[in-house]
């Protein structure tokens, strides 16, 4: 999911030393890494190897169907353990001191299928808005990145990033972030889980990942990738992506508006 394309040279190799892991155990992986923008159908292959998808998807359509893997524990102000948070993005000159000063504003979003960019930042409006609505104006831009641009642009006011994806771009698109600030943080969350199909064999594929992950020769690729290490969460440790939901709808806001 963090593919940024400055770290897909050290993504490629990641997978290369994983996907040899995974050969010495006898799991036949793909050489290369599929790069595809539809990914949903993938995920419920039942030959999946591996894949990472997002939280909220993973509780709502993918739990119960694909093997939970691993969640990454990954080095990025925000993070905690295999926990993180979104940050609340404006413009370095937006007046706003707080969300409660993005009233009748725009905010942009990346899917809203996402933990971090929409699910998060409903929870963290909804005390605040009133009837149902908060912004002027929502729309979705289709990534982190086009949320970002969409705020420095001045399409957009304001968006929800999360701490992982605002490290990659302070690192790789300093220029775009200069003219941005962090006006807040949402509350942290399970990251994004590592998961396989349902015919894939777990404890293989958890001794590969543990393995490339102690690899000392892989230590700058870990760090090009901001990756610590990885835990291993229970399925239901990601109820709190529904039960944020469920909090937004029950202080009568279902919808980012």
């Amino acid at each position: 999911m963090y593919d940024h394309p400055a770290v897909r040279p050290a993504m490629d190799i990641w997978w290369a030393s994983l996907a040899g892991a995974f050969s010495a155990r006898g799991i036949a992986a793909p050489s290369s890494l599929d790069y595809r923008a539809a990914y949903a159908d993938v995920w419920l292959e039942p030959s999946l190897v591996l894949s990472q998808t997002c939280g909220y998807p993973f509780v709502t359509r993918l739990r119960g169907r694909v093997q939970l893997v691993a969640t990454p524990v990954y080095r990025a102000p925000g993070c905690e353990g295999a926990r993180y948070r979104s940050v609340l993005v404006v413009r370095d000159d937006d007046p706003a001191q707080a969300l409660a000063g993005l009233r009748g504003r725009r905010a942009a979003f990346n899917a809203t299928d996402s933990q971090s960019g929409h699910n998060a930042l409903r929870r963290a409006v909804a005390p605040l808005a009133g009837q149902g609505r908060f912004f002027s104006c929502v729309f979705a831009t289709g990534s982190h990145l086009a949320s970002a641009i969409a705020v420095t642009s001045g399409t957009a006011d304001l968006c929800a990033i999360d701490c992982v994806t605002w490290a990659m771009l302070r690192r790789h698109e300093a220029e775009l972030v200069r003219g941005l600030r962090i006006l807040g943080h949402t509350p942290s969350a399970p990251g994004l889980p590592l998961v396989a199909g349902s015919a894939t064999p777990l404890d293989d594929v958890r001794k590969a990942i543990a393995a490339v992950v102690a690899d000392p020769e892989l230590a700058a690729t870990r760090e090009a990738l901001l990756l610590e290490g990885v835990e291993y969460l229970d399925a239901a440790d990601y109820d709190e992506i529904l039960l944020m939901e469920q909090q937004a709808r029950s202080l009568g806001y279902p919808d980012l508006a």
